[in-house]
């Protein structure tokens, strides 16, 4: 019988984090995976909860989160009632949660009775798996990484986002929300952190630092991200397994609201593929 536990843990960034765990609760050394979202993504957006309970019958403790400054409370952590934080995130912010989220499976005796953290995998999709990408890099806690539908790039984001005379002048710049129609800010410190950090955010820089097993997955539909930055994650890690999925949009068939009770056929193949490589 599955269990699906929810905690709010601190941040590092005067903002919690809220996550929540699906998980065998009469089952011990259960293999960790930690799901990242995207930008302008949560945790229960569209299938990933029926992505969560699938791998936990599989006999994985499935943890995922919601970032700090994802634009989510935790009264209201589905979409983005806090632009403010929203406006307020950046990479390093990012890198911290996932580094708060990791720090907390080591040091909690309660998940260990059902977890084993020294086996831990990570799962981005899309800007979470550049996170992970980078994440991998630089934390040897991580054992397997998993690339969904991934960036391969950070700055050409950045760049697009606005002119930079013209963000540091009005401080501000704005993406619309294409579901939600809201206007979500970026504040000019986003562009400030990135130049900041520009080596430690090189998603090449960080693939070809990679020393774990690797799966790369992509969907040959996908029109937010092309599938050619997955390529070139491979060509930079050519040890890394690369699959991808026919007709498989960004987020490989689903959406939200998810208003089923089966993952769509394209994202089970997508755990189906992660399956085989977790336990090859």
């Amino acid at each position: 019988m599955l269990t699906r536990k929810q905690t709010v843990i601190d941040g590092q960034h005067q903002k919690p984090i809220l996550i929540d765990a699906t998980y065998t609760s009469t089952k011990t050394n259960q293999p960790v995976i930690i799901f990242c979202h995207g930008y302008k993504g949560f945790k229960d957006w569209g299938a990933w909860n029926l992505m969560a309970e699938a791998f936990a019958q599989q006999g994985f403790y499935f943890l995922k989160f919601n970032f700090s400054h994802n634009g989510g409370t935790i009264e209201q952590p589905i979409d983005f009632p806090d632009l403010e934080a929203f406006g307020n995130n950046n990479y390093s912010k990012e890198l911290d949660d996932l580094k708060s989220v990791m720090d907390w499976i080591f040091n909690n005796s309660n998940i260990q009775s059902f977890a084993d953290p020294n086996n831990l995998t990570l799962i981005g999709h899309s800007r979470g798996g550049g996170i992970t990408l980078v994440k991998a890099a630089e934390d040897s806690r991580v054992k397997k990484l998993v690339s969904l539908a991934s960036v391969s790039d950070f700055e050409s984001r950045m760049m697009n986002l606005c002119d930079a005379n013209q963000w540091k002048e009005t401080g501000v710049t704005f993406v619309e929300n294409g579901r939600t129609k809201q206007q979500m800010q970026h504040y000019y410190q986003f562009y400030e952190d990135f130049m900041a950090n520009q080596d430690r955010f090189n998603i090449e820089r960080a693939a070809k630092l990679i020393r774990i097993p690797h799966l790369i997955i992509h969907g040959y539909a996908d029109t937010s991200v092309s599938i050619k930055e997955s390529k070139h994650i491979h060509s930079w890690n050519t040890n890394s397994k690369f699959v991808t999925i026919e007709n498989a949009d960004h987020v490989f068939g689903a959406k939200h609201p998810w208003e089923h009770n089966e993952l769509p056929p394209q994202l089970n193949t997508v755990i189906q593929e992660i399956l085989n490589f977790l336990n090859d």
